[in-house]
């Protein structure tokens, strides 16, 4: 461990519930349940680069209302035979990327050997290569980059980080903090590789240093909101940023 890296982070990490929030991830305590079509439809959503609130939110819970609240699918398997242009999915989701990701993705999960569908999503985040992700039948299919395919496997209840805005403004100031250190937000990989650099060199987890930059780069309205949709206080729960 590194000392230096040690004390920057922790001048960030001051005041985080960030175990906490970090906990909501791993043990798949989401506003929506812990249900993989919602999982699902939550990280499809996040494709075009919207807000939780704005855009994510209110996309999964139209795709709940019309199509798991109704029974229409039951599985991920019923989700990767609807057809792309149904209208109720167009009304749902919307865009066309959001709506391929999502149904191509149910597909590939669909077609794993785990028994259920949650096992199907858990083997498959807790096995998948983020560095090989464009070789992945999820990271492969159009639409889908390293954020994305991160934010599912966070969603699975995996330990890792992506390469969120925040993150990457947190590790560009623990950079400039650092007399000097291998930190690189060139591109999503690198801003990973430099996340899970700085886990190895301090006490904090890949996941734990994703939900401290959240909140510090976070504004305490939106931050104040989006707990509230989880139901609990800042001290027991996360975002779905």
């Amino acid at each position: 461990m590194s000392r230096t890296v040690q004390s920057v982070l922790d001048r960030y990490a001051e005041g985080v519930p960030y175990e906490r929030l970090a906990a909501a991830f791993r043990e798949r305590r989401r506003w929506t349940g812990d249900d993989p079509r919602l999982l699902l439809a939550e990280a499809a959503a996040s494709t075009t680069g919207q807000r939780f609130l704005g855009g994510v939110k209110p996309t999964v819970e139209r795709f709940r209302e019309a199509f798991v609240a109704t029974d229409r699918i039951e599985t991920l398997a019923d989700l990767a035979a609807v057809d792309p242009e149904d209208d109720a999915l167009v009304a749902a989701v919307g865009a066309q990327r959001k709506r391929r990701v999502l149904l191509e993705a149910a597909a590939a999960l669909a077609a794993r050997p785990e028994a259920d569908d949650q096992a199907a999503l858990l083997g498959w985040a807790e096995t998948a290569d983020h560095y090989r992700y464009d070789e992945d039948p999820i990271g492969s299919i159009a639409g889908v980059g390293p954020a994305t395919f991160q934010y599912l496997r966070q969603l699975a209840g995996v330990e890792t980080i992506r390469a969120d805005p925040t993150v990457v403004r947190l590790i560009d100031a623990v950079a400039d903090d650092l007399e000097s250190a291998p930190l690189d937000t060139a591109s999503d990989l690198r801003t990973i590789a430099s996340g899970e650099w700085l886990a190895l060199e301090s006490s904090y987890s890949a996941l734990e240093i994703d939900r401290i930059a959240w909140w510090t780069y976070t504004g305490d309205d939106e931050r104040e909101a989006v707990l509230e949709v989880h139901g609990s206080p800042a001290t027991a729960v996360t975002d779905c940023e």
